[in-house]
């Protein structure tokens, strides 16, 4: 739908949008849909060798396609799927960031263990959805 306004960051973003010819964020009214973030180096696409130390990188993409796509973060977040290899290794680590990044709210979450994700190396990806109606407006005046 040529009509909404699709946003990719610098990076990984260009990456994914060239190579695979998806967008990392879509604004639909007062809602962002962001694909899944993986746990990547946003600059070189490079997943984080560490298991937690990718779930945390994973999180941190969320805030920064969220930014990019003119949101305030996780602040805006009402909900979360996250896509797991392995939920068990990830489970505390994922709760742990939502009390990082969320502190005065629960989320909507849904969690799926997965056999693969889209890069060999990913053992997590991250999809939410954030409610932001002023970013909305400011975009509409763009």
């Amino acid at each position: 739908m040529s009509n909404l306004q699709y946003y990719s960051y610098p990076g990984a973003g260009d990456w994914g949008r060239e190579t695979m010819h998806y967008s990392q964020a879509v604004r639909v009214g007062d809602v962002i849909h962001l694909s899944g973030q993986g746990g990547w180096d946003p600059s070189t696409v490079e997943v984080k060798p560490n298991l937690l130390e990718e779930v945390d990188q994973a999180f941190e993409n969320v805030d920064y396609a969220l930014k990019y796509a003119g949101g305030k973060g996780w602040s805006q977040v009402y909900r979360v799927t996250t896509y797991c290899t392995d939920i068990q290794a990830v489970h505390n680590r994922i709760v742990e960031n939502f009390r990082r990044w969320m502190p005065n709210h629960e989320p909507t979450w849904t969690t799926i263990g997965v056999a693969k994700l889209g890069l060999d190396t990913m053992h997590i990806e991250v999809e939410v959805q954030a409610y932001d109606q002023e970013g909305a407006a400011a975009a509409k005046k763009e």
